[in-house]
C-alpha cells in the first residue's frame, strides 16, 4: 500500500538507462534554473523600498542609482560564470572550483556558502510569493505559514518526479511571469512618456531618518539578493542536452538580460512613476501594477504570475542543492546518502533534506521575508567570491587561449564580488546576517568532522596489513532468546542446532512462575536434547537489561576468545498495522546488541529468523 501511494505521488521508479533522456532543452532549463533570479525582481525591489522609504522623498530617489549599479553586477557576475561553464562543463560551479584551485578548506567555505544560500532560497521564494498573492486578498496574511508549507510540498513533489517533468511543470509560471511583466514595463514606459514625471515628494511619507551613505549602502546590500541564483547554470551544466556547455551558456546569456530588463524596468518605473505603498499591506510591485493596471483582472493575474514564479523560483535550489550536496557527499565531508540516486533517477534524498531545511527556517521567521532576506545574500556572494577567486589561479595554472582575458574577467569578478560581499556582511550584520557569517564555519566543521569519520572507517576496514592466513573460527555459542514454546522457537532452535552443537536458550522471567511453565513445556515437547533452557530472573519486568547481563556473565565463564552470538526469533505480521500490537522485543534487542560496544578484536554476531505470518 505505501509502495503505491509513493509512486502514486512520485512515479514509477525509472531505469538508470533512461538518465540520458531526463536532461532538459534550454527552454525547460531556463525554466528549471533561473526562477531564483528572474523572481528576485520581487524581494530585491521590496527591500531597496523599505531601506530608502525611512529617507522619505530624498532617499527614494537613489532608487534607479542603486538598481543600475546592481544590474552592472549582475552583467560582471554572469559573464564571470561563463567562464566556469566553459572550463568546468561537468559542473560543480563553485564549490568544484575552488576546492580544485584553492584547497579542500575554500572549497568546503564555498560549499557552506551554496548551502545556506539554496536552503534560504526556498524560504525566501515562497514566504515572498505568498506576500504577493496576500496584496491582493489581504484576509491571506494570518495562514502565510500554512500557504507556503502547502506550497513547499507541492514544490518537493514535483521535483521527486524527476527533472523532465519539474522543468515541464516550471515553464509555463516562469514564462507567464516573464511576459506579463514585460507587458507592465511596456505599458508603464508609455504612461510615463505620455504623462511625465509623478513628484515623489507629493507621494512619500515624511522622513524619519537622514540620507547617509550607511543607507545607501545598507540599501544596496538588500538588493543585491537579486543575484541570486546566477550561478545555479554553472552548477547545473550536466542537465542539460548536448552540447551542454554551449547550451548553458545561451542560457545564461538570456537569463542575465531578461532579468535586467525587469529589475531596471521595474525599478526605474516605480521611482519615476513615483509609487509609494504601505509596506505591512502591500509590496511594492503590487503598488506598481495596482498603478499601471488598476485592481481589475490584469492586476489578479500579474499577481498570480508573481506568486507562481516565486515558488518555482525554489526550483533553482531543488536543482542546485542535489547536485552540490552529491559532489560533497562524493567527496566524503557529506552523508553518503546524498550521494545516491533516488528511483526516479533524481538526488531524492538531497530533495528531501533541501525541504526539512527550508520548512523550518518558515516556522521559525513566521514566514516573514524581511526577516529572512538580511541572512540570504552573504551565502551566495561568498561563494561567487571564491568561485571567481579559483577562476582566476585556474587561468594562471591552465593559460589557454585569451587566458589573459579570462583572467582579467574573473579578477573583476572577483574584486566587485568581494566588495559586495564585505558590504553586505558589514551593513547587515545586526539585521541577521551575523547568523550565516557564524553558521558557515559551523558548516565547514561539521563537513570536517564528517570526512574525520569516514577516514576513521576506511583505517579500520583496510585490508592493508591483513595476514595472508586466518586462524580457522572456532564453533560459535549460540545464545537464543524465547519468549515461549511456539513454531517460530522451533524453527529457530532447528537453524541454531545446524551451525552449532553449543546453543543456549535463555527465557527472562518477567512474571514469577513463567519461567517453570516455560520449562515444562520445554521439557514437554523434548527441546531440552537439543539445547538447556535458563530461566534469568527480571525483578524490574525488563528484558534487554538481563538478558545482556547473561550474555557478559557467560562471555567471562567461557573465556573462549570469542563473543556469544545471539539468534533472535521473530514473527512478522502480515499487516503494518498489525506490527503496532507487538512490543517489538526482538528490535529493541536488536538495537541494543548492534550498538553495544565491546572489545575491538571480537565480535558478536546478531542473526535474525524471521517467521512471516498469514493473512
Amino acid at each position: 500500500m505505501l509502495r503505491e501511494i509513493r509512486e502514486w505521488l512520485i512515479g514509477p521508479p525509472l531505469p538508470t538507462t533512461s538518465a540520458s533522456h531526463e536532461r532538459l532543452d534550454k527552454i525547460r532549463a531556463l525554466a528549471a534554473l533561473s526562477p531564483d533570479a528572474l523572481a528576485s525582481v520581487a524581494y530585491a525591489n521590496q527591500e531597496i523600498f523599505l531601506g530608502l522609504v525611512v529617507a522619505g522623498a530624498a532617499g527614494l530617489t537613489y532608487s534607479w542609482s542603486i538598481a543600475v549599479a546592481i544590474a552592472m553586477l549582475l552583467a560582471i557576475v554572469s559573464l564571470s560564470y561563463s567562464q566556469v561553464i566553459n572550463a568546468y562543463p561537468t559542473g560543480g560551479g563553485s564549490y568544484s572550483v575552488a576546492k580544485e584551485n584553492l584547497g579542500s578548506t575554500p572549497g568546503l567555505v564555498a560549499a557552506a556558502g551554496l548551502t545556506t544560500s539554496y536552503v534560504l532560497n526556498v524560504a525566501v521564494s515562497l514566504t515572498a510569493g505568498v506576500a504577493a498573492i496576500a496584496s491582493a486578498f489581504p484576509s491571506l496574511w494570518p495562514y502565510r505559514i500554512t500557504l507556503a508549507l502547502l506550497l513547499l510540498l507541492l514544490m518537493t513533489l514535483a521535483n521527486l518526479r524527476g527533472l523532465r517533468e519539474s522543468g515541464t511543470v516550471m515553464s509555463v509560471p516562469v514564462y507567464l511571469f516573464a511576459g506579463t511583466y514585460l507587458l507592465m514595463i511596456g505599458y508603464g514606459i508609455y504612461i510615463a512618456l505620455t504623462q511625465g514625471p509623478a513628484s515623489l515628494q507629493a507621494t512619500a511619507p515624511p522622513a524619519i531618518e537622514p540620507v547617509t551613505p550607511f543607507l545607501i549602502l545598507h540599501t544596496f546590500a538588500a538588493g543585491c539578493t537579486a543575484l541570486t541564483g546566477v550561478e545555479a547554470i554553472s552548477n547545473g551544466v550536466t542537465i542539460f542536452n548536448p552540447p551542454e556547455a554551449k547550451n548553458a551558456n545561451q542560457t545564461m546569456a538570456a537569463m542575465t538580460i531578461l532579468m535586467g530588463i525587469l529589475f531596471l524596468g521595474t525599478v526605474g518605473l516605480t521611482q519615476y512613476l513615483a509609487v509609494i505603498v504601505l509596506p505591512e499591506k502591500e509590496t511594492i510591485l503590487s503598488g506598481l501594477t495596482r498603478h499601471t493596471f488598476g485592481s481589475g483582472i490584469l492586476y489578479l493575474l500579474i499577481q498570480s504570475a508573481t506568486l507562481l514564479v516565486l515558488v518555482v523560483a525554489a526550483n533553482t535550489s531543488y536543482v542546485g542543492f542535489p547536485r552540490l550536496a552529491s559532489l560533497v557527499a562524493q567527496d566524503g565531508y557529506l552523508p553518503r546518502q546524498l550521494s545516491f540516486l533516488g528511483d526516479r533517477l533524481v538526488f531524492s534524498n538531497g530533495v528531501m533534506l533541501l525541504a526539512g531545511l527550508a520548512g523550518f527556517l518558515i516556522i521559525f521567521f513566521g514566514g516573514n521575508t524581511h526577516l529572512l532576506i538580511p541572512l540570504f545574500a552573504v551565502g551566495a556572494f561568498l561563494a561567487f567570491t571564491m568561485s571567481q577567486a579559483g577562476m582566476v589561479v585556474h587561468w594562471l595554472h591552465n593559460q589557454g587561449s585569451n587566458w589573459l582575458f579570462k583572467s582579467f574577467m574573473n579578477s573583476l569578478g572577483t574584486l566587485v564580488t568581494g566588495a559586495a560581499l564585505l558590504i553586505i556582511a558589514v551593513s547587515r550584520f545586526v539585521d541577521g546576517a551575523w547568523i550565516v557569517i557564524f553558521l558557515i564555519p559551523l558548516l565547514v566543521l561539521t563537513f570536517r568532522m564528517i570526512h574525520n569519520h569516514y577516514d576513521d572507517i576506511r583505517q579500520q576496514l583496510t585490508l592493508r596489513g591483513l595476514p595472508p592466513s586466518l586462524t580457522p573460527l572456532p564453533e560459535p555459542r549460540i545464545v537464543l532468546p524465547v519468549s515461549g514454546v511456539h513454531r517460530g522457537v522451533i524453527e529457530a532452535l532447528r537453524y541454531a542446532r545446524s551451525i552449532s552443537d553449543n546453543v543456549t536458550a535463555v527465557f527472562v522471567e518477567i512474571e514469577p512462575g513463567s519461567g517453570e511453565f516455560t520449562r515444562k513445556r520445554w521439557e514437554e515437547w523434548g527441546l531440552d536434547h537439543d539445547a538447556p533452557l535458563v530461566i534469568v530472573p527480571s525483578p524490574y519486568r525488563s528484558v534487554v537489561g538481563p538478558l545482556l547481563d547473561f550474555l557478559d556473565k557467560t562471555d567471562r565463564e567461557h573465556n573462549d576468545g570469542q563473543l556469544a552470538s545471539v539468534l533472535l526469533p521473530e514473527f512478522v505480521p502480515a499487516r503494518w498495522w498489525q506490527t503496532l500490537l507487538h512490543n517489538q522485543t526482538a528490535m529493541a534487542l536488536k538495537l541494543a546488541l548492534t550498538y553495544r560496544r565491546k572489545k575491538a578484536n571480537k565480535i558478536r554476531a546478531i542473526i535474525d529468523i524471521p517467521m512471516h505470518l498469514r493473512k
